[in-house]
């Protein structure tokens, strides 16, 4: 507020946008350090094997299995029986042909398996294997 100089009061109809300004730019560097971390939150050690590349134009879906066993279609915890229905869903949808299943490198053998089955039964054409390269 200002006084003017026969004592009358008027307010200022400027906004100050720099401290806004200065908060965005705070959020947008925090955005762009924590964005590259969050690219899968389920945290699977996946076994190190050679295996060639999967090359493909359409983006996959990633069904996973966590070490405690839980499954997740694109990082949303779903149930075994409950598989088949989801992946059907989006099949027809058309959302992704190719499938990638990550699985715990601690997980059984059976388990990695019966999550196959029920991705084949879903009338997925394409399942691949994600696995990391040994180290050297």
């Amino acid at each position: 507020m200002n006084a003017g100089s026969n004592g009358s009061r008027r307010y200022m109809a400027q906004i100050n946008v720099t401290p806004l300004v200065d908060v965005m730019l705070v959020l947008l560097i925090i955005f762009m350090v924590t964005a590259p971390m969050m690219t899968s939150g389920i945290d699977v050690n996946l076994p190190k094997v050679e295996a060639a590349s999967v090359s493909s134009q359409e983006e996959p879906l990633v069904v996973t299995i966590a070490k405690d066993g839980r499954i997740f279609i694109a990082d949303r915890p779903f149930e075994r029986f409950e598989i088949r229905t989801q992946l059907e869903i989006l099949n027809a949808a058309k959302v992704s042909r190719l499938v990638l299943l990550r699985a715990d490198e601690t997980i059984p053998y059976g388990a990695v398996l019966a999550a196959m089955a029920e991705i084949r039964k879903a009338g997925v054409e394409k399942i691949g294997m994600m696995t990391e390269p040994p180290e050297k």
